[in-house]
């Protein structure tokens, strides 16, 4: 028997939180910045409805949600896209833009996605430095070169928390060259309080040169369903639904993400628990000299450079106890931190009393 040959490529597969620890049935998953509430009451009923058609196919352009993602934000449902996740987008856009040798520059610590997608097409990724795991707009400029296509950014940015201001977005789209793409990755804006902040949908609804990536992964917690969408010029839209997959958006998940948009409670209560924790949680760690980000999305990038126990000890003994947080060794290659995602009120103070007994004064 003879495999046919096929492409190798030179890429670190992606590797999510881990979500299961052996001798354990029930754990308390914080690693994969999924919603701490799940999702929308209204969309459980919906989707719990057993008269819904599942043997046909579903609509291939999404109408009804692309027509409800434009009500609930404002925006023209004729430069929307929708993805199995935002990760297709990406995918897409890459597919799109792309040819081998072009470059793609983006910050060293990022959603692995970007990278991934961008070599698949044999694009060379040229990453730029941040500053104190910061986005640094300057150092995006330095890398800039006659052969850049696209410049990723998720803003904030996953995993380090931090996040660009509304100032620092638009100097960025200002000093790029205006043939260069950039696209804004928006996963966790719904979450976002801060007074200097401001989505990219929010800045560039009606730019040529900028594409916007949004998820129901996260805020809305859909994530099993695998539901995302992109908003760009209607010409950049249309060349995606060229090479869009015909029925990518399964039924259920859209219409359980129509639903959950028109949930404006459960929206409230998800932010409300999460500045509410994050700043508890937060709080609660500096007692042991484990620093992290300003509160921003709905997970915090744990510093342990001052603590006298390191990222890995922690890690171990959680684990060992049923709570998982990710490793950001994994993929980012960052050492001695760990990214904790905001989990319900139970898993926050279960969390919080066995670190107690960890890390005992």
């Amino acid at each position: 028997m003879i495999t046919p040959n096929f492409k190798k490529f030179n890429i670190e597969a992606y590797k999510p939180g881990k979500s299961k620890v052996k001798r354990f049935k029930n754990i308390i998953k914080l690693s994969a910045n999924e919603s701490a509430l799940g999702m929308s009451p209204k969309a459980k009923r919906l989707i719990s409805n057993k008269k819904l058609v599942l043997d046909k196919y579903p609509d291939g352009k999404s109408q009804n949600l692309r027509k409800a993602i434009s009500n609930a934000y404002k925006c023209n449902k004729d430069k929307i896209i929708c993805g199995a996740g935002s990760d297709e987008v990406i995918q897409m856009i890459c597919q799109l833009f792309l040819n081998p040798k072009d470059e793609v520059v983006i910050p060293e610590y990022s959603f692995l996605m970007y990278r991934i997608y961008s070599k698949i097409i044999g694009a060379k990724v040229i990453f730029a430095k941040e500053r104190n795991f910061k986005i640094s707009v300057k150092d995006i400029l330095k890398k800039i070169t006659k052969k850049t296509k696209i410049v990723f950014i998720a803003n904030p940015n996953n995993p380090t928390g931090t996040y660009l201001t509304k100032k620092e977005v638009l100097e960025l789209r200002k000093k790029l060259n205006k043939k260069i793409l950039l696209v804004i990755d928006d996963a966790y804006a719904e979450y976002m309080k801060n007074k200097d902040y401001s989505s990219g949908l929010d800045l560039f609804k009606n730019k040529e040169n900028v594409f916007i990536l949004r998820t129901f992964s996260k805020m809305f917690g859909l994530a099993s369903l695998r539901v995302g969408w992109g908003y760009g010029s209607k010409k950049i839209v249309d060349g995606l639904n060229v090479i869009k997959p015909p029925f990518n958006v399964n039924g259920m998940a859209q219409l359980a993400a129509a639903e959950s948009l028109k949930d404006k409670k459960f929206i409230k209560k998800s932010i409300k628990h999460n500045l509410f924790y994050a700043r508890n949680i937060k709080k609660f760690l500096e007692e042991y000299n484990i620093y992290s980000n300003s509160v921003s999305a709905n997970f915090l990038l744990l510093n342990f450079e001052k603590c006298k126990y390191s990222a890995k000890y922690l890690y171990e003994k959680l684990k060992n106890k049923g709570i998982i947080l990710r490793s950001t060794e994994d993929g980012y290659h960052i050492k001695n931190k760990l990214r904790l995602t905001i989990g319900s009120k139970k898993e926050n103070l279960k969390f919080m009393s066995v670190v107690k007994q960890v890390l005992k004064k």
